[in-house]
């Protein structure tokens, strides 16, 4: 049954590079001395390649009846059925562990959420790598899917700015030629985003280390920014030995999750002007500078007595650990900065965790390894909402210059608040179900909006105390697994799944 609806040619391709990539781990381990999780990570890949190749040979000549229905269905079979592979390892290297904890692990890299159950120091090196890869990888696999698969579909934030249907035919958002066969989109968009992709995580990498980063650690880090994923295997930046220096070249780095105009492969200078122009990066970087000066100034509005020891330079590293911090959210990666507890205590707030749940909420950039609602949706219902005032003032008056900016105001308007009101929902749901396995309703409020969003670092930040993912009951680890799940793909691309025309031949 499950052959006859997922698209196992391209399932089992990615079920060959999951395989495959078990390989590095067992190297790292190998190189460093810890021979039993090498050997778990070799075994591992060597088996699973065996079942992988015996699978492809069986559905070799299996050709889909639906191109577009069976790569929907491979993405949610990735997201959910492939990290019960990628878990098998995790299993054997890690003792006293259990196979549902390992999976929602897996869930949660593969999906850019970053939520662990395991203190950092209870884990291998190995182990840590292979964490920070799965998200690596589910980063990679978000960005190219997104621009071959969801895009020609008009989902994933793209039923904004364009005039076709929702889940069907091809749309040429981005001034691309599609082409009909996806498994030729697949290939084209992964030999071009690929180059790009792996070249920013190693410049990232060398960067870190130019910084005093461990080796690990800077190519966990790295791979997690480029990913925002917030994986990282001591805890945190804090926890690294860059300092200011890392958190600076990593918040130049977060741009890229704000606009998919970053990494833009056009010439300079039409890209530097399309970057300039682009409403996703005018939006998220005001959004980066306005939030950290109102929590900067409120120091003086609030009336908050100074203390001896706050000076200019306690002042600036107040400023900048607001400032990354909220880039960092925005982009639902989720590392702090190291001077976020001083940037709270400058602006006196007891509850600095709600302003960063409402920016993963808003999340990225379309087409981005970002969350969230997306900044073009936000955008779009700003865009609109300025249209109807302006219209209370002039009745008559008529708006915008051509049919991209009708289209963005209404009809993308639209889009936008039917997504923003199915996301309501199913925050609603999700907290309803968290709070039914015993969890007071701040933990499920923040614990739904970490999922959804894939912000997982949110559940230590997003409350009045820290919430411990380890310490959930397993039904609330079911359902933070199903959320991540659901938060990645988004509710459209399920509700496409569940158009009757989306499976008739």
């Amino acid at each position: 049954m499950l052959a006859r609806i997922l698209d196992l040619p391209f399932f089992v391709l990615l079920m060959g590079i999951g395989a495959l990539s078990m390989y590095v781990p067992a190297a790292q381990a190998a190189v460093t001395g810890q021979f039993e999780v090498m050997r778990a990570f070799f075994n591992s890949a060597n088996l699973l390649l065996v079942l992988t190749s015996m699978i492809a040979l069986a559905t070799a000549n299996r050709e889909p009846v639906n191109m577009a229905r069976n790569h929907l269905l491979a993405l949610f079979g990735t997201f959910a059925l492939l990290p019960a592979m990628l878990a098998i390892p995790f299993v054997v290297s890690v003792p006293d562990t259990g196979f549902l904890d390992a999976y929602v692990e897996m869930v949660s890299s593969i999906t850019t959420t970053g939520a662990t159950l395991y203190a950092p120091e209870r884990l291998p090196d190995a182990v840590h790598l292979w964490r920070a890869q799965v998200g690596w990888m589910g980063g990679f696999f978000v960005w190219v899917t997104a621009v071959a698969i969801l895009a020609p579909m008009n989902l994933g934030g793209f039923e904004v700015v364009t005039p076709e249907a929702t889940g069907r035919g091809a749309a040429r958002a981005t001034g691309e030629i599609w082409a009909t066969d996806g498994a030729h989109r697949l290939r084209r968009f992964s030999l071009r985003l690929f180059p790009i992709y792996a070249g920013l995580t190693a410049v990232l990498w060398v960067a870190l280390l130019m910084a005093g980063e461990r080796p690990l650690v800077a190519v966990s880090h790295a791979m997690s920014v480029l990913a925002t994923s917030g994986i990282s295997p001591v805890g945190g930046l804090q926890g690294g030995a860059s300092g200011l220096a890392g958190e600076g070249v990593i918040f130049l780095f977060l741009f890229f999750a704000v606009s998919r105009q970053t990494f833009s492969s056009e010439r300079l200078g039409e890209g530097l002007r399309r970057l300039v122009s682009d409403p996703e990066f005018r939006l998220g970087l005001m959004i980066i500078l306005l939030v950290p000066l109102v929590l900067f100034a409120r120091h003086w509005l609030g009336a908050i007595e100074a203390s001896a020891g706050q000076n200019l330079a306690s002042a600036l590293r107040a400023l900048w650990g607001g400032v990354f911090t909220v880039a960092s959210f925005l982009t639902t990666t989720g590392f702090e900065s190291a001077a976020w507890d001083q940037a709270r205590g400058w602006s006196g707030l007891e509850t600095p965790g709600t302003i960063l749940i409402g920016l993963a909420l808003i999340g990225g950039g379309v087409a981005t390894t970002a969350g969230g609602v997306k900044l073009l949706r936000v955008y779009a219902l700003y865009k609109h909402g300025m249209r109807e005032m302006e219209r209370l003032v002039q009745p008559s008056s008529v708006g915008g210059a051509g049919r991209g900016a009708r289209r963005l105001r209404r009809q993308g308007a639209y889009m936008a608040w039917m997504f923003f009101m199915l996301f309501a929902l199913s925050l609603s749901a999700v907290t309803v179900a968290f709070s039914m396995t015993g969890l007071d309703f701040e933990q499920s409020t923040v614990l739904a909006t970490a999922a959804l969003s894939t912000t997982g670092p949110l559940a230590a930040v997003g409350g009045g105390a820290p919430i411990s993912y380890a310490a959930l009951s397993d039904p609330a680890k079911g359902i933070l697994a199903a959320a991540m799940v659901l938060g990645r793909l988004e509710t459209l691309a399920i509700i496409a799944l569940l158009n009757p025309d989306f499976w008739r031949r």
